[in-house]
């Protein structure tokens, strides 16, 4: 809802300029916030998240996913990191655009404490993204590797979950690398 609530306040900003925020910094934090809220708080969770947790084991015949306190664990970073991000908004905020380039993240445009939360807040997301990923690669293979399903019946939506599973395994800790290197 905060992500909605902001692409409002860019949408009535850009209907007549310089008339609802006031300053370009306050402009560059509410697109931030709203680019990163859309797409790291509500795409990647929802649907890798939510929809994986709940069809895989479905799916593949499983009644849980393998590790169940890994879930909670990766819901619970969710909202961790979702709190952390709010809180970075309200001590001026991120300003840097949702890719984090190095210009407008520099400490010359915005303070170092809200960069430091949001990029802590988007480390803390990108381990609960693994964690949630490397659950439902576990749980697929166990099921592979049980019996119930053989890989040539997993369904399409299965694979696309195992093939994006595998590459948040592989490109979060280089982009987290990344990050921390602003």
């Amino acid at each position: 809802l905060v992500g909605f609530g902001l692409s409002g306040l860019i949408r009535s900003e850009l209907m007549i300029s310089g008339s609802w925020l006031g300053s370009e910094g306050f402009y560059n934090m509410v697109v931030t916030s709203h680019a990163v809220m859309m797409v790291f708080f509500l795409v990647m969770p929802l649907f890798m998240g939510g929809l994986g947790n709940l069809l895989t084991p479905l799916m593949v015949g499983l009644g849980d996913m393998v590790f169940p306190r890994l879930n909670n664990m990766s819901v619970i970073m969710v909202y961790f990191s979702l709190g952390l991000f709010c809180y970075a908004m309200t001590q001026e905020g991120p300003q840097a655009g949702w890719t984090y380039y190095p210009p407008l993240a520099l400490t010359t445009y915005m303070s170092d404490f809200s960069v430091d939360l949001s990029i802590l807040s988007l480390h803390l997301l990108g381990v609960s993204s693994i964690l949630n990923s490397l659950n439902i690669v576990s749980t697929v293979m166990a099921a592979v590797k049980g019996g119930e399903v053989s890989l040539e019946h997993l369904s399409l939506f299965i694979w696309s979950l195992g093939v994006t599973s595998m590459m948040v395994i592989v490109t979060v800790p280089v982009l987290a690398a990344a990050l921390a290197m602003l």
